[in-house]
């Protein structure tokens, strides 16, 4: 299986210039632990976690400062036609939970462990309404 057939096609991707504040409350909102960090040409150019943004906050630096200065730089990514083992085994060895996937460059979507779980896992639950009993 190919990382393009599972990975998130929608993705909010940060500017450089973004700050703290804007990239946490982005997080908070949309219910995501980080982003990648994107050019004007849309190159993924680093990534932001909830931790860099937790170190900014514990090193009492101000929720202004920019993404450039908090992102990894030189980030992980993944091509679209890349197996999605190579996508587990660079999550694991570097213990991240997402990675930017581009095509010829730009950004194109993003796997994240989840992304892979779904793609693999069967559902064996379900969800049961109970009528009153009168």
């Amino acid at each position: 299986m190919k990382v393009s057939e599972i990975m998130t096609r929608q993705v909010v991707a940060a500017r450089a210039n973004a700050t703290c504040n804007s990239l946490a409350q982005k997080m908070l909102d949309g219910f995501i632990s980080g982003l990648p960090v994107i050019d004007q040409n849309r190159r993924v150019i680093g990534v932001v976690t909830e931790f860099d943004i937790l170190k900014v906050i514990v090193n009492g630096k101000s929720l202004a400062t920019i993404a450039e200065e908090i992102m990894t730089k030189e980030p992980i990514v993944l091509e679209m036609d890349q197996a999605v083992e190579e996508a587990v085994e660079l999550m694991t060895k570097h213990h991240i939970i997402r990675i930017p996937v581009v095509q010829n460059g730009k950004l194109a979507g993003i796997v994240s462990r989840s992304d892979i779980l779904r793609a693999y896992v069967k559902e064996e639950f379900q969800l049961v309404e109970f009528e009153d009993v009168v």
